[in-house]
């Protein structure tokens, strides 16, 4: 844990006791703060209250007395309304922060030095955090990771100078953190997302923009226009930007051909790393998680030996395009992460000879925007209530079956990919649906898929599936 000594002696509002929330009360009262912590849901209240956090509603509380109000960053600051502590906490004239400006402030105060590698976007977030990490670690550097992913930041070891830290960080958390300030800042992507708590894609942006802003460094992905004009908009306030790009050669930066990771100084090529037969971070989206976290790991300090070993080692995020298994030539994958259609379309973009298991509860659109990756679909197999729907979109263009359930999916797949005469064929989970209408969430679905895979004989794990 981390004390969250820089609110020694000062009276602190807390709102939101769901995980994070508490391991915050606790650290901030570890940390010498007088805290009063309440809840809209009585039995999170109760649990707090049981684990010695003082608890009280915000609606009587004296407000005047208070320093700073910390806000759960799953409770709505502005968009659709206000949650009424926040309207409570503005009235009073007092900050609202989170959990990642408590951090930033406890570095600064205790740990100024340390590196701290802060990452967020649209897109891929997840995956280059743990990649960040996991470079980091393998290269025997002390590396703490957690934020939007894992531990909560503040049960994270405390800060030292030679202590990493890599922290993934949501539009929601960096709302809360005005004074973050990694040591390298990094934005991937921006896509429209999050609009029901951010109102317009402009005010989403500008949120994200604070984390680089904030940053000794700013490592952008320059591959859409509101990162692109984000980079320039920085480099012209005198930050010091790092531009990567997926697919395209820059002048200064770094990029990607094909799986090459390439350097660029004025205009001038050389390869610094690659992605060759490196399963894990197969396909152009990871090209990009990849290039960030290289030109990270670079900021602070790492080689290029001790980079391309970490890439090499890295077992994948579970659930995100994970290799689970193979048996011959036939790999099996869990991208039971891949929700809705265009967090599907990664996956499918990155086998050429594919028998597909997707289904569930649909989302708005269903895979009408896959259409373009059709000819990669060897067959489906639609499992869910949305199967129906989804033969209606797969027509003539994809063979199909209506499995019904993800055990038959996975075992008339399997038998169906071992009849292939490609080199690689690839049984890939990727539902393109929540997974409510049979699985509590996409993390049980994605186990589920592991342990059909496992029971198949003859299929050996790979790395790290479990």
């Amino acid at each position: 844990m981390i004390p969250a000594t820089s609110f020694q002696g000062k009276r602190v509002a807390l709102f939101g006791l769901g995980g994070s929330g508490i391991a915050t009360a606790r650290a901030l009262a570890e940390g010498g703060a007088d805290v009063l912590a309440w809840d809209d849901n009585p039995e999170s209240v109760a649990r707090a209250a049981a684990e010695g956090i003082s608890t009280g509603d915000l609606r009587g509380a004296d407000w005047a007395g208070v320093a700073s109000f910390v806000l759960s960053p799953g409770v709505p600051l502005t968009h659709p309304k206000p949650h009424w502590t926040v309207e409570l906490a503005r009235g009073a004239g007092v900050e609202i922060i989170g959990d990642i400006e408590l951090f930033a402030r406890e570095r600064l105060a205790t740990a100024p030095t340390a590196p701290f590698i802060a990452i967020t976007g649209t897109n891929g977030k997840s995956t280059t955090t743990a990649l960040t990490a996991h470079i980091l670690q393998s290269a025997g550097r002390d590396t703490q990771m957690g934020g939007n992913i894992g531990r909560a930041v503040m049960t994270l070891d405390a800060p030292r100078p030679d202590r990493h830290y890599v922290v993934e960080c949501s539009s929601y958390q960096i709302d809360l953190a005005p004074s973050i300030n990694p040591t390298a800042g990094v934005l991937l992507n921006l896509t429209p997302d999050h609009l029901d708590r951010h109102g317009t894609m402009q005010h989403y942006a500008s949120i994200k923009e604070r984390l680089v802003a904030g940053s000794d460094t700013a490592i952008i992905g320059v591959d859409d226009i509101y990162c692109a004009q984000i980079a320039d908009r920085l480099e012209r306030a005198g930050k010091e930007v790092v531009r990567i790009s997926k697919r395209l050669p820059l002048t200064d930066g770094y990029f990607a051909d094909g799986s090459d990771l390439m350097e660029a100084i004025d205009g001038r090529y050389s390869r610094i790393a690659f992605l060759e037969g490196i399963g894990s971070l197969r396909g152009q989206h990871n090209a990009q998680n990849a290039l960030a976290a290289v030109a990270a790991c670079l900021k602070v300090g790492l080689d290029l030996g001790e980079i391309q070993a970490g890439l090499e080692s890295f077992p994948g995020l579970a659930h995100r395009m994970e290799q689970v298994g193979r048996k011959g030539h036939v790999l099996f994958v869990n991208d039971s992460k891949a929700t809705n259609a265009d967090a599907a379309a990664p996956a499918l973009s990155s086998f050429p000879r594919i028998y597909w298991i997707a289904g569930g509860l649909p989302k708005e659109g269903g895979i009408e925007p896959l259409r373009s990756l059709f000819p990669r679909i060897a067959k489906a197999y639609l499992i869910g209530e949305a199967a129906p729907a989804f033969s209606a979109t797969l027509g003539e263009a994809v063979p199909y079956e209506i499995s019904g359930t993800l055990a038959a999916a996975v075992e008339h797949a399997a038998e169906d990919a071992a009849r292939d005469d490609t080199s690689e064929a690839v049984v890939l989970l990727s539902p393109a649906c929540a997974s409510f209408d049979q699985f509590k969430n996409f993390e049980i679905r994605g186990e589920a898929f592991r342990q059909a895979v496992n029971a198949i004989d003859g299929v050996s794990a790979i790395g790290g599936a479990r």
